[in-house]
């Protein structure tokens, strides 16, 4: 039932217009009309993304109408998507844009940029110009305030490239019962792409770190969903030695391409093995504090787990909560997808990624027996650290009839997923529990 709803969600073009064309200019591309503009023009911003839904440079863009569809694409009424994102992709909310990638669209070693999951809790920003974006470094805990432009950043520091998987604190949230409140995500808010940029430590060695430094913390250029102007969408941090780790980048570059508008473009945090929340988007502010970090959704229960487990359904007070750091070691099968069928006598193939946060995953086991025993996969070794590992089996079955394959990823230090959907929280956090895929088997 709820796949179903989630399918409605996806709407033809033509009815998406004629709903609301000014929604539909917002919801498709980023982006309303220009406030002092009396032909009502779509911003430049805008077309940018309509390009990238074309195919190709809008030509004359600037005299495009607002509320109206490209010819290009007005020739289908197929389900729409989000620009530059796979199709496949499931749309979890529009304001804001928040979509997962379905579990048989991350097999790959690296997730395209197309295909990599979408969640933000504000609005991106518009007009961005990369020759002009500026990113400032100051704080109680800094020694001097510096600014600099995405080219003194290039040009200044060294450039990284490591292979960074970034997960949302919520993904696996669908399980939890009672249900907890936040997007519905599945196993899809998770990534692991080749980012490229300068060590984030090199930048606040240049502009100075006291040592009464505690945490770091950023601010984006994303506006909030309510549109009122300077009210900050979401600000959060890490402890300063994260930031000090030489896997922590501010990245500009994705797969050797520009970084997604969805995905923060032209310049975002990532820290990987910590909630991506943490990876701030659209990065114009690194804040160097001598305290926890206490920006947007860095209080109250955002982000934070119990301290001590608690019953289902249970209320926790605010200071009963702690941050979440380390995210816990994952699985998950990416072929094939989950309702194959195949005939008695052949063999499964089945591959997938596994993940920890500092740890390397030291195993991956499948089981079609739920849990009664346990068969290794194979397991490739990590790029880098904080970078998942890709795992593949041959699978022979018994005889005819329906099964399911779970995965079951563990450490060097052993600790391994739960086969069940972890300690309940009110916000539905850090749901790690195996993977489990449906196969049936016929004669």
């Amino acid at each position: 039932m709820k796949r179903k709803e989630e399918e409605e969600k996806k709407i033809g073009i033509h009815e998406l217009y004629a709903q609301d064309p000014e929604q539909a200019d917002e919801l498709l591309w980023g982006r309303s009309t220009t406030p002092d503009s009396r032909r009502g023009f779509i911003r430049k911003s805008a077309l940018t993304a309509m390009s990238l839904a074309l195919g190709a440079r809008m030509v004359f863009a600037e005299n495009f109408p607002a509320g109206m569809i490209p010819a290009g694409l007005a020739h289908s009424d197929e389900p729409f998507g989000l620009p530059g994102k796979h199709p496949g992709l499931i749309i979890l909310n529009d304001k804001p844009i928040n979509a997962e990638t379905p579990a048989e669209l991350l097999d790959d070693d690296l997730t395209p940029n197309d295909r990599f999951f979408v969640r933000n809790n504000g609005t991106p920003p518009t007009d961005i110009n990369p020759a002009t974006w500026t990113l400032t470094i100051e704080g109680e805990s800094a020694q001097q305030r510096k600014s600099y432009t995405l080219a003194e950043l290039k040009a200044k520091f060294e450039h990284h490239t490591y292979h960074l998987t970034i997960e949302c604190g919520g993904n696996g949230r669908k399980e939890f019962n009672p249900p907890a409140k936040g997007n519905q995500w599945t196993v899809g808010a998770v990534g692991c792409a080749a980012w490229t940029g300068v060590r984030l430590r090199d930048v606040l060695n240049d502009v100075g770190v006291k040592s009464n430094a505690v945490y770091v913390g950023y601010i984006g250029e994303d506006t909030h969903i309510s549109g009122t102007p300077g009210k900050v969408v979401i600000s959060r941090g890490v402890p300063i030695d994260k930031a000090m780790e030489e896997e922590s980048l501010i990245a500009w570059s994705m797969n050797g391409q520009d970084i997604p508008l969805l995905n923060g473009y032209p310049l975002r945090l990532v820290f990987g093995g910590y909630p991506a929340s943490c990876s701030g988007k659209w990065l114009s502010k690194i804040l160097i504090r001598n305290k926890v970090h206490d920006g947007e959704k860095m209080t109250g229960q955002s982000y934070r787990m119990p301290c001590k487990p608690v019953p289902p359904g249970a209320k926790v007070a605010d200071e009963d909560m702690c941050i979440i750091e380390s995210m816990p070691i994952k699985s998950v099968v990416t072929y094939p997808k989950s309702g194959a069928t195949i005939k008695r006598g052949q063999q499964l193939p089945i591959r997938g990624s596994a993940w920890s946060a500092e740890r390397p995953v030291a195993e991956v086991a499948y089981s079609i027996d739920f849990g009664a025993t346990w068969h290794p996969c194979t397991l490739a070794t990590r790029a880098n650290r904080y970078a998942w590992q890709r795992f593949s089996a041959k699978i022979t079955f018994p005889q005819d009839g329906y099964y399911e394959v779970w995965a079951k990823a563990t450490d060097d230090n052993g600790v391994s997923q739960p086969m069940l959907v972890p300690g309940w929280n009110p916000r539905g956090y850090l749901n790690n529990a195996c993977h489990r895929i449906a196969i049936k088997v016929v004669v």
